[in-house]
């Protein structure tokens, strides 16, 4: 019982973000969804309201390269000045696509990276 309690008390300390990792790798452990059957009509808006709710508190932010489009070199170039990473592990991650290029950072910060991406050629997602 005070095992539970030590794994509750560690649930409550954790972010939504990390919350969210957590349901996705029990969810991958054990083959199972965690996503809550709809039981009636009127929920829906709950449901509506709460996912509002998560997406308002996010403040950390990851950068996906998606794709690295037809100019590869130009993209591993800006993955090297946004990462500070070498020449051949910049290239790693690109030609490793979809990668996290910068994470935990914030919503202006994100965007910056993502339009620069975005101008030679990548596809990039913010999560």
């Amino acid at each position: 019982m005070a095992d539970i309690e030590k794994l509750i008390d560690e649930v409550s300390n954790m972010t939504v973000l990390e919350l969210s990792e957590l349901v996705k790798a029990l969810e991958e452990k054990f083959d199972v969804s965690a996503a809550a059957p709809v039981m009636a009509a009127g929920m829906m808006p709950v449901a509506a309201e709460a996912e509002e709710a998560v997406v308002e508190e996010q403040t950390a932010f990851d950068v996906q390269l998606k794709e690295f489009g037809d100019q590869k070199i130009k993209v591993i170039k800006e993955v090297r000045a946004i990462t500070g990473l070498g020449l051949k592990e910049a290239k790693a991650a690109v030609e490793e696509a979809p990668t996290i290029v910068k994470e935990g950072v914030s919503q202006e910060e994100a965007d910056e990276v993502k339009e620069k991406l975005e101008a030679v050629g990548a596809v990039v997602e913010i999560l």
